[in-house]
C-alpha cells in the first residue's frame, strides 16, 4: 500500500477521536484535530503525485475521507445545536447523490469542487469553534456543493456522451 494511502486511511481512523472531542465538548481539541485532518487531504494528494503514487484506490478513499469527515462532524455539531440541521441534510444529499455517480466511474475533482471542500472544511472548523460567519460560510458550502454537483452531472453526462459515440 502506498504512502499516500495509508494517510488517506490514517485520516478516516482517526476521525472519530475529532468527534469523541467535540461530542464531549473539547473544542479546541476537536478543531485541532479537524484542521490536522483537512490538512492531511492536501498532504495524500501532494504524496501521489510528487512520488508518482496516484493509485484507483486512492482515486476513490481520498474523496470518501472527505465526505466522511466532513458529513460525521456536521452530524455530530447539527446534535449539539450548532449547525442548521437544512443545511447539513442539503449538503448530506448532495454528498451522497455524486458518490453514487463517482461510483460509475472516477472523475477528477473540477475547480469548483475544490473550492466547495475547501469551505466546507472552513464552515465546519468555524462552527466547532462557534465562530463568528460560521453560519453565513456553511449556507455559502451549500451553495458551492450544488454548484459543484451540477458540475458532475453535466461532466458525468459528457463523458457518456463521448463514450457513446
Amino acid at each position: 500500500m502506498t504512502l499516500a494511502n495509508r494517510i488517506t486511511l490514517l485520516r478516516i481512523a482517526l476521525i472519530p477521536l475529532c468527534l469523541a472531542f467535540l461530542l464531549t465538548g473539547f473544542w479546541g481539541l476537536s478543531a485541532a484535530v479537524f484542521l490536522l485532518l483537512s490538512f492531511s487531504d492536501a498532504i495524500d494528494g501532494y504524496v501521489a503525485r510528487k512520488y508518482k503514487q496516484v493509485s484507483e484506490l486512492g482515486k476513490q478513499l481520498d474523496p470518501l475521507a472527505d465526505k466522511i469527515l466532513v458529513l460525521s462532524v456536521l452530524i455530530g455539531l447539527t446534535s449539539l445545536g450548532k449547525a442548521d440541521p437544512v443545511a447539513v441534510m442539503l449538503i448530506s444529499a448532495r454528498e451522497f447523490f455524486i458518490a453514487g455517480i463517482r461510483a460509475k466511474g472516477v472523475f477528477p475533482a473540477s475547480p469548483i469542487a475544490k473550492w466547495k471542500t475547501i469551505v466546507q472544511l472552513l464552515a465546519v472548523f468555524l462552527l466547532i469553534l462557534n465562530l463568528p460567519l460560521a453560519e453565513p460560510v456553511l449556507w455559502l458550502a451549500v451553495i458551492l456543493s450544488y454548484v459543484s454537483g451540477g458540475a458532475y452531472l453535466w461532466q458525468s453526462r459528457f463523458l457518456k456522451q463521448l463514450k457513446l459515440s
